[in-house]
């Protein structure tokens, strides 16, 4: 996997995903980060997970990987350098219970193993990529099915407002929201994620 810089996510960015957790629609992208450390490929391998922290819930997610610095008025086509799918790994009760406290999200979103990445592929322009759907399988059962042009925020408007406000630049990658389905994952859970009929990556909960 490419050395990756920093690692942006959205969140709250389809309508229905942030009806399902009770949430309401925010008025601006909702970013938040993970650690570097927290990206790992998703390519078969046993990915383990805390245990004894409460559920553990999938997102699975559109990625952005940036091929060069951010300067107003580039466009996203322009700024993106490849694109793949992954799992936004959630401790969903700790989640609720800091949320409540009004704490950073970290502790339940930062955790290693928590941004399960599959390979990058050419990205083939925001208008090209609204023509496929992506899926989450879990133990051969489809649970979430996405497509940017559902987002709340376009790709152009989350990498404007990532790049105004906190700055992009090369290998800089963006995990853009997630759709409804979302739920709790166990040990020997196999997640496989599809970009239209294709395979891009899985892996199994340890």
């Amino acid at each position: 996997m490419t050395m990756i810089q920093n690692v942006y996510c959205v969140g709250r960015n389809y309508k229905l995903h942030a009806a399902e957790l009770g949430n309401d629609v925010p008025d601006e992208p909702m970013i938040f980060m993970k650690p570097s450390h927290a990206a790992t490929a998703l390519n078969g391998q046993v990915l383990s997970m805390p245990q004894d922290k409460g559920e553990v819930h999938y997102e699975g997610e559109l990625v952005l990987r940036v091929k060069r610095a951010y300067e107003p008025g580039v466009s996203v086509d322009e700024l993106i350098g490849g694109m793949a799918l992954g799992i936004d790994f959630t401790l969903r009760d700790v989640q609720t219970v800091i949320k409540k406290k009004g704490h950073p999200w970290t502790a339940a979103k930062g955790f290693k193993n928590s941004a399960p990445i599959s390979g990058f592929q050419d990205f083939p322009g925001a208008e090209a990529a609204a023509a496929e759907d992506f899926a989450v399988h879990k133990n051969g059962s489809e649970v979430q099915r996405g497509n940017i042009k559902d987002m709340i925020f376009s790709l152009q408007e989350i990498v404007d407002y990532i790049g105004t406000n906190y700055g992009l630049g090369e290998n800089d990658i963006i995990f853009t929201g997630t759709p409804a389905g979302v739920g709790p994952c166990a040990a020997g859970d196999k997640f496989e994620l599809y970009w239209g009929d294709r395979l891009l990556g899985s892996c199994v909960i340890g």
